[in-house]
């Protein structure tokens, strides 16, 4: 995989981090897209690992 391939990974990672982030926020976040995000989130990391 190239460099930049990770770079863009990295920056789905940071997107999807700002998400869960701002629906947490929220007075009545909504428990089933967190976990749809956090489970995007941690796909891309693993994908990331096994990159390098």
């Amino acid at each position: 995989m190239s460099r930049s391939h990770l770079s863009t990974l990295k920056s789905r990672h940071a997107d999807l981090d700002a998400k869960i982030a701002n629906e947490e926020r929220r007075p009545a976040p909504d428990t089933g897209l967190l976990a749809q995000l956090k489970k995007q989130k941690l796909k891309l990391k693993e994908e990331m690992l096994a990159i390098g």
